[in-house]
């Protein structure tokens, strides 16, 4: 392989994660219909973890009883985390969606640092999403319930950051397979619930198999590749880029179609979210990005 093409390799990785994971994403809202946000949110993360554990085996791996609470708690937040983005996703375009959730890492970026011209990408930050709010006059109507489990996603997010980081010291691969069993159980009790009898028709399951390939399985393994070849910083400003792209997903496979005050309130939330990595430290930015 020319070196030309093994250094574009990590980044088209990157981009092929993103993609997946929002057509996985936009796919998973078709289902909404069959089981519910619950029942689909139930399908990601119990496939997810069935599929982890096949992989990792973490068993063959004890943890002390400090860790294993580390990891239960990281894998509650990344339960919770993916059962508020899929109610938002209910009543909210999914670009829309993601963008809100982006706040959490935002503001714990800026939490972090302090820097001055981390205070100018927060204000862009609220500026973007105050276009997304009836506060703004000329803002489209959104579900306030939907935008409220966005913002529980984005302090889940956050959430996520902080426990991922607690847990850094463990194999990532073992730490995910157990956090998402975790996260399996608090979610899949819920879908059963809500959705019922619909959750375990074979045909609706193997959809639920393709959501969690799609958003989980395959853009997990390629940001592995990427995160081998592409430094953090600019790992986290392409990752900005998701907002955007799952817009143009949610356009392509749900027909949700954005106004131009949406569209500007995107740019502005993956402006602020780029520009705070990039004017952050870089040893910070290792810290921060998965």
């Amino acid at each position: 392989m020319s070196g030309a093409r093994a250094s574009f390799l990590p980044y088209a990785a990157l981009l092929a994660a993103i993609v997946t994971l929002c057509v996985g994403t936009s796919f998973a809202k078709t289902l909404f219909p069959l089981v519910g946000a619950q029942g689909v949110s139930a399908y990601r993360v119990g496939f997810s973890a069935l599929i982890l554990l096949a992989v990792w085996r973490p068993w063959r791996h004890p943890l002390s009883a400090a860790d294993l609470r580390t990891v239960a708690m990281y894998g509650a937040v990344m339960g919770t985390m993916n059962l508020c983005f899929y109610m938002s996703i209910r009543t909210i375009p999914l670009g829309l969606a993601i963008a809100i959730e982006f706040m959490g890492p935002l503001v714990l970026a800026v939490a972090h640092s302090r820097r001055l011209i981390h205070f100018v990408w927060i204000a862009l930050a609220v500026l973007g999403l105050g276009l997304l709010l009836p506060i703004n006059p000329g803002a489209e109507p959104l579900d306030p319930v939907g935008v409220a489990y966005a913002c529980a996603a984005a302090v889940m997010w956050a959430l996520y950051i902080i426990l991922g980081k607690r847990a850094a010291h463990l194999h990532a691969g073992r730490s995910v397979a157990l956090g998402m069993t975790t996260a399996a159980l608090i979610v899949a009790p819920i879908g059963v619930v809500s959705a019922g009898p619909a959750l375990f028709d074979p045909k609706i399951a193997a959809l639920g198999l393709v959501v969690a390939v799609l958003s989980s399985a395959i853009p997990y393994s390629l940001e592995m590749i990427a995160l081998r070849g592409i430094p953090k910083r600019s790992f986290g400003v392409l990752l900005s880029l998701e907002p955007a792209v799952g817009a143009l997903a949610g356009l392509a496979i749900l027909h949700e179609r954005l106004s131009l005050t949406q569209w500007l309130a995107i740019a502005a939330i993956v402006a602020a979210s780029a520009g705070t990595i990039l004017s952050t430290p870089a040893e910070a930015v290792s810290e921060d990005v998965p």
